[in-house]
């Protein structure tokens, strides 16, 4: 692919939402309260994405490795989770948010999945920005899940072996309708993408912040994307 120059802001930022647990154990409080702070902070970044001209967002919620935490702390996050969905579901349809779900959903339990159903459907023609939230996600489960569903239309004909390639697959991710991440931020001070849209993110920019999540503010959004748009994106090419 030819390089060249950024220009304008990231279109799609996905964000690693780290660090809402040691926001609140430094105040001496619990693990959830961390978590309740860092669901509000969602709430601001997104209603700043349109006058950052960022039309697609990606939070990364929950992983298929978060299931190891315990069993409280689970618990607490899939409450949350439900009580997000109901109450912020009026507010992003006005908003013109439209809200996608990535992830497996088999694993979560049948009222947050009618919840997270209920609010696709209704925020499905919403375009002002588009929210996607990952829950129960890893990128190596997305990726076997779309080769699975990859063989299968191979083995029932759909698809011939001569038609796989790297533009084939990401058809059957769950990310397919939409376009890859131009910024990745990580926040908390880890440097690590911990299995968060692999496929997707070949060619991200990434910001490894130290910003705890529940303190990760609108101006702090608004000077990476401004950052993003002084570098120089080689997609494996020279810039002359």
């Amino acid at each position: 692919m030819a390089a060249k120059p950024i220009s304008g802001p990231p279109r799609h930022v996905a964000i690693i939402m780290d660090g809402n647990g040691r926001w609140a154990t430094m105040r001496g409080r619990p693990r959830l309260f961390g978590h309740h702070a860092g669901a509000k902070r969602v709430r601001e970044i997104v209603e700043a994405c349109p006058d950052l001209g960022v039309k697609y967002l990606t939070i990364f919620a929950f992983s298929t490795e978060n299931w190891k935490r315990t069993q409280v702390e689970v618990a607490g996050l899939m409450s949350l989770f439900r009580r997000y969905i109901a109450k912020e579901a009026r507010a992003l349809f006005e908003e013109g948010v439209r809200v996608r779900f990535i992830g497996d959903r088999v694993r979560l339990d049948k009222k947050l999945q009618a919840l997270m159903d209920e609010l696709e459907t209704l925020t499905a023609k919403n375009d002002r920005v588009n929210l996607t939230i990952a829950i129960n996600y890893g990128g190596r489960d997305e990726v076997a899940r779309a080769t699975k569903r990859l063989a299968e239309d191979v083995a029932n004909g759909k698809l011939s072996p001569e038609e796989v390639n790297e533009e084939t697959l990401p058809k059957y991710l769950d990310t397919c309708v939409l376009p890859d991440p131009d910024l990745v931020i990580r926040t908390s001070g880890e440097a690590r993408i911990s299995n968060f849209l692999l496929w997707q993110s070949a060619y991200a920019e990434y910001e490894f912040i130290d910003t705890l999540w529940p303190d990760f503010t609108r101006d702090v959004f608004t000077a990476l994307v401004a950052r993003y748009g002084n570098r120089e994106r080689r997609f494996g090419g020279v810039l002359g």
